[in-house]
């Protein structure tokens, strides 16, 4: 499968995975953590414009496919840091993990796992006002009227959540054996949440990080679902200890 894949810095290899939204959600992600890092930033197949095979239809064929990526390149040690569907494909590839080149997770307000008492709304019926509600801590800054986009921006937002459709509308936004299968993993997992986020809700969140077997929750006040573009300070102070903390782990890990 080919896959369109930024690479920057040197050092420890980190994953970036992008969200929804698509990659320039992750950008500032991505470039901070190059200064001290070898990161590595793909473009998820059937996102902006990149092509997507047929037989791709799951954030399992993600999971593996990001894993042989890291195998194919001898890399170990690897930090994995996602955004929303990011994270549940960083959490695919945790359970996978069998060779144990993950040495640390961050989630970021990640979709991914079944939770009744913090059930994900449907956001395939939100319209572009009721996406930013749910999104953003402070809505009416970050709220783009689609009417005032040009027909080219609107193309690429429409094939993106085609692609977001295929992947994760059936079941709804979460892989139903995943929660289970966390608890094996010994990957150390930092889960990052905007506390305003009404897609993902801190009570989802702390769900999520209850079910790994090293998984530890922070809340990061006046912030929503993408609480690194709205805090990113606070965020990357995060993101950056974890870091320090887990590298050279061999942590292991494996899935049932």
């Amino acid at each position: 499968m080919p896959l369109t894949v930024r690479e920057a810095g040197a050092g420890r290899p980190v994953l970036v995975l992008h969200g929804g939204g698509g990659p320039a959600t992750v950008a500032g992600l991505a470039e901070h953590l190059s200064r001290a890092a070898h990161t590595l930033t793909p473009v998820h197949p059937g996102w902006d414009g990149t092509p997507r095979p047929d037989w791709l239809t799951g954030v399992d064929d993600l999971a593996l496919a990001y894993l042989r990526l890291l195998a194919d390149r001898g890399l170990d040690d690897v930090l994995v840091v996602g955004s929303s569907l990011g994270g549940w494909i960083a959490a695919e590839m945790a359970v996978r993990d069998t060779a144990g080149i993950l040495s640390g997770l961050v989630l970021i307000d990640a979709v991914g796992i079944d939770v009744r008492e913090a059930p994900i709304p449907d956001f395939f019926a939100l319209d572009a006002r009721g996406v930013a509600e749910h999104s953003w801590h402070d809505p009416e800054r970050f709220h783009v009227d689609p009417a005032t986009l040009p027909p080219a921006e609107l193309a690429r937002r429409g094939a993106n959540m085609a692609t977001m459709r295929i992947l994760a509308e059936d079941p709804y936004m979460h892989d139903p054996k995943l929660r289970r299968r966390l608890g094996r993993v010994r990957t150390p997992a930092l889960l990052v949440w905007g506390e305003s986020d009404r897609i993902v809700t801190p009570a989802y969140g702390a769900a999520y990080a209850a079910s790994f077997g090293d998984g530890r929750l922070e809340v990061v006040r006046e912030a929503g679902h993408l609480p690194h573009v709205e805090r990113p300070e606070a965020v990357l102070a995060l993101v950056d200890r974890h870091a320090k903390e887990t590298a050279g782990g061999r942590p292991g890990t494996s899935a049932d």
